[in-house]
This record gives structure tokens, C-alpha cells and sequence, in this order.
């Protein structure tokens, strides 16, 4: 895989009761990452999102993923995948299942992608996170710890990169965690930490979900 700059080679590691050790490349902020150019037999990646929340009340975080195409724009209405689209048009991408909670160690919600399904229109798969009635109940990311994303050969099971969020987010209620996407005829993992005050239906209406 080749490393582009903001990323360090760490060994495993363990961060409290959140993201398992995978000896994966670390990336910081803005790093990215090639996934298939050194490794042209990779085709089936799981994305792993793991958070721990804080004990202030119940937490319900949500994984969602939109299927970009070249304007950044959803593809269609049904290019979104969450808990309640959980499999793309194609297929290629499914969601395995909202956890309610966060609680316990390892990736609390998992996606599976198989690259060589992904639609030719689709540019980008963008990966967020979101707080379930955050406004409500009075909640934010600076209430979440050892939040990361991380993605493996699902294959083999082995960590291929990791982004761990440790950036003040109490003023966000969603984030902008990560991107996998196409460049040069290969696929990239992009980290991207971008936290907002936009609620899911805030975020469907950036990407044109309709």
C-alpha cells in the first residue's frame, strides 16, 4: 500500500475499551492511504466504526454511507446505506446492523464493501457517523471517547489502516469520519474527522438525498 503524508506506521495498540489492536497503518488527520494499488487481490474491505460513550445518559450513534458520484452528490436516493437501507443498488456495499448502544470492546457497527461491485458512477463512499435525537437529549461527540474507523482485508481479518478521532468535538452532533475512493483506476481510504451540527436529515440534504 502506499502512504501519502500525515500517516505513522505504529505497532498494535489498544485504546481503553474501544478500537481493538490490528497493527494497521495510523493515519492523523487529512492522511491518505492506497488500498489496492499494492495489493491488486484485495476485493472484499469491512469497515469498522467503534466509539465508547460517556455514561451521561443513553447513547444511540449511528454509522451511515453515501455513495458519492463525481459532484459529490448521492447517485440516487437509494445510494445512502444506514439502518434502514442496509445494501446498496448494486450490492457492493452492505451495513451490518445498528448498535444501540457502544457498548463493550471492538467495532461497534461493520460495513462490508466489494470493490469490484461498485457501480462506475459511484466515486466515493463516504463514511459518517451521527447522534440519534442529539438535539433532544443535549448530546454531542465530546460526550464519545476512542471514537476510530478502520479498515480490514476482510478476507483475512487483517487491519489494513486506522484513523482514531481525538480532536475536541462538543460542538458536533455528526461527523464526516472517512471516504474510500477511486483514483487512477484504484481505490483509496481517505481520513477525514470533519465534525458539524447537522443532524441525518442535515446531512441527506448536503448530499442530495431526496
Amino acid at each position: 500500500m502506499g502512504i501519502e503524508s500525515n500517516t505513522t506506521s505504529t505497532p498494535s495498540i489498544q485504546l481503553g475499551g474501544g478500537a481493538p489492536a490490528g497493527g494497521g497503518i495510523s493515519l492523523a488527520k487529512g492522511g491518505k492511504i492506497d488500498l489496492t494499488k499494492g495489493n491488486p487481490g484485495l476485493d472484499n474491505i469491512l469497515v469498522g466504526l467503534g466509539w465508547d460513550v460517556s455514561s451521561l445518559g443513553e447513547f444511540d450513534l449511528d454509522t451511515e454511507v453515501f455513495l458519492l458520484d463525481a459532484s459529490k452528490k448521492v447517485v440516487s436516493s437509494k445510494h445512502v446505506v444506514f439502518y434502514n437501507q442496509q445494501i446498496s443498488p448494486d450490492g457492493a456495499v452492505k451495513h451490518h446492523g445498528d448498535n444501540r448502544t457502544g457498548v463493550g470492546q471492538g467495532d461497534d457497527e461493520t460495513i462490508s464493501i466489494k470493490l469490484s461491485k461498485v457501480s462506475p458512477e459511484v466515486e466515493r463512499i463516504l463514511f459518517t457517523a451521527t447522534i440519534h435525537e442529539a438535539n433532544t437529549r443535549r448530546q454531542n461527540f465530546g460526550q464519545v471517547m476512542n471514537a476510530y474507523i478502520r479498515v480490514l482485508d476482510e478476507a483475512n481479518g487483517q487491519e489494513l489502516v486506522r484513523f482514531d478521532l481525538s480532536e475536541d468535538y462538543s460542538t458536533s452532533i455528526s461527523l464526516v469520519v472517512g471516504e474510500v475512493y477511486r483514483h487512477n483506476g484504484e481505490w483509496k481510504f481517505g481520513a477525514l474527522g470533519n465534525g458539524s451540527t447537522q443532524d441525518l436529515s442535515g446531512l441527506f440534504a448536503q448530499y442530495g438525498v431526496l
